[in-house]
């Protein structure tokens, strides 16, 4: 390569988007899930929907299409699984909300399956996706709980600094990028403490 002396040569970083992460958000928690497993480390899987396929169309034989599905039951929560010896059990969801967490967006049925969970010693939490700050945060049931019980009186949502106030950040890193076990050990740890 020849460089001409009087040729200004500028030299721009690229700017790192993580604009599509939040579409990824599950892909990501995945990902953690298979370093975890392939490390031994933990076993922690995302359950599958239970569905009844009604109809579907066969345009060709490896053409399969499903048209018609129906849930068979309400799923529980997104994963599950074992870690030092305590069952694992939580929902992931996102928001593009940027000052509040929506409760609608989780159901009461879900909430009501960790808190039996939390009851019968397990650990069950929630990890929200903030699109718009580009944040990642888990909530213990118990934090979960108070809000839920705050909305049947009023506000019906957690508020962004309320998370960050009472939740824990994940920060996105290497192996994994979300490394959500470190603040799992840190609610083990509180657990054994009590």
């Amino acid at each position: 390569m020849v460089n001409y002396p009087n040729k200004k040569q500028s030299f721009k970083r690229k700017k790192v988007s993580y604009s599509n992460r939040g579409m990824s958000f599950e892909a990501l928690i995945n990902e953690a899930n298979e370093y975890y497993l392939t490390h031994d480390i933990a076993v922690i899987h995302k359950k599958p929907i239970p569905i009844q396929v009604v109809k579907v169309h066969y345009p060709s034989r490896e053409g399969a299409v499903i048209k018609e599905a129906y849930y068979k039951v309400p799923s529980t929560t997104d994963y599950n699984g074992i870690y030092q010896g305590f069952y694992i059990d939580f929902e992931a969801k996102e928001t593009r909300n940027k000052t509040s967490f929506p409760l609608k967006n989780i159901h009461h049925h879900q909430i009501t399956h960790m808190q039996k969970v939390a009851k019968h010693g397990g650990i069950a939490f929630i990890l929200i996706y903030f699109k718009r700050h580009d944040t990642m945060h888990l909530l213990d049931i118990a934090q979960l709980t108070y809000y839920v019980n705050r909305a049947k009186k009023g506000r019906k949502s957690i508020t962004y600094e309320e998370i960050c106030q009472n939740g824990y950040p994940l920060d996105e890193g290497y192996a994994p990028r979300i490394a959500y076990l470190n603040v799992v050990d840190q609610l083990i740890a509180h657990k054994k403490s009590d």
